[in-house]
């Protein structure tokens, strides 16, 4: 199994005091790897509204390369406008994956909008900076990749990787809603599709990870990275309900693969999980692994999805190990 060495937790949004926008949360969390610094990515929110709805922003900080849990800047404001009235990405931004294509960096995030019968629907959108990643301009007023018939709702997670000149975009997909406790409840599974431009784009139309804790296991965030011959995928998964605890809360898995397509799945190498105690000993999620200068990390969220921000864990040895 891999070995992660937990380092602690690398930001909480709650220091924050100054950003009116940026008041809980520090989700998904992606990096951008700069000569002397990192660039980490992640989703925040304003305190609830009226109504206890909330609004998601993609946001990020730069921490020196040197010294990762040393924080030098915290985005002045949003990455990305939020969408116009009716748009899919009126009402959030979360998660963000970004990608450098030369002198642009593409960034494809999940856009979400409030709906009436179920509390949200999410498609995936493109946008482009020129600026090295402060900000960003979208590519429409629409997603690029939208729901299809196979693929009725929810499209989130995305996470935007470049293998042998063609674009691999790993995201979730909803298959069904289900009520518990008066509350609608989304089941997703991680999919994929391909591009040779990053715009239009072939979906496998197939789940790439069986389900283990029961059928309607809810999988996201694949994290995918290529080591020692063959590509590694971090995700996380949960039961479909109650979920919100420690006994049925967020893991992380483990897959591998030599082709992108066909995975095996073994979690008993994953090699992180909950705390006893802390700010993680409820929930561990949303893994992004990242190399730089000859070590290997892991950035994850902790208990209720990344309210109180997110940590860093080292890798013991070469991700081609195991």
């Amino acid at each position: 199994m891999f070995k992660w060495h937990k380092l602690g937790k690398v930001f909480t949004p709650q220091d924050v005091t100054n950003r009116p926008w940026l008041k809980e949360f520090a989700q998904a969390p992606a990096t951008l790897i700069f000569d002397d610094f990192v660039r980490v990515y992640f989703s925040c929110r304003p305190p609830a509204d009226e109504s206890g709805q909330y609004v998601s922003h993609s946001a990020y900080i730069d921490v020196d390369r040197a010294d990762l849990f040393k924080v030098r800047h915290i985005s002045e404001r949003p990455v990305l406008e939020l969408g116009s009235l009716g748009e899919f990405d009126q009402f959030g931004t979360y998660p963000i994956s970004v990608a450098r294509d030369g002198d642009i960096v593409r960034a494809y995030y999940a856009g979400w909008t409030r709906c009436e019968s179920v509390p949200f629907n999410v498609g995936i959108g493109l946008a482009l900076s020129t600026d090295e990643g402060r900000t960003f301009v979208k590519a429409g007023r629409g997603p690029v990749l939208p729901y299809s018939p196979d693929e009725p709702f929810v499209l989130s997670g995305p996470k935007i990787r470049r293998f042998n000149n063609t674009w691999y975009l790993f995201y979730i997909a909803g298959s069904k809603w289900k009520m518990a406790d008066g509350r609608a409840e989304p089941v997703y599974k991680i999919r994929l599709a391909t591009s040779e431009d990053g715009i239009r784009w072939t979906k496998l139309n197939r789940n790439l990870i069986n389900s283990i804790v029961e059928d309607d296991e809810a999988q996201a965030s694949p994290d995918v990275i290529f080591a020692g011959g063959k590509y590694h995928m971090f995700f996380c998964y949960r039961y479909s309900t109650n979920y919100r605890g420690k006994e049925k809360g967020y893991r992380i898995g483990y897959a591998s693969s030599v082709d992108l397509i066909n995975w095996h799945r073994d979690d008993s190498k994953a090699g992180l999980t909950v705390s006893d105690t802390g700010w993680d000993d409820e929930m561990v999620s949303y893994p992004h692994v990242f190399e730089i200068d000859g070590k290997t990390y892991m950035a994850y969220l902790g208990n209720q999805v990344g309210r109180n921000g997110f940590g860093l864990a080292i890798l013991d040895g070469k991700l081609g190990d195991v």
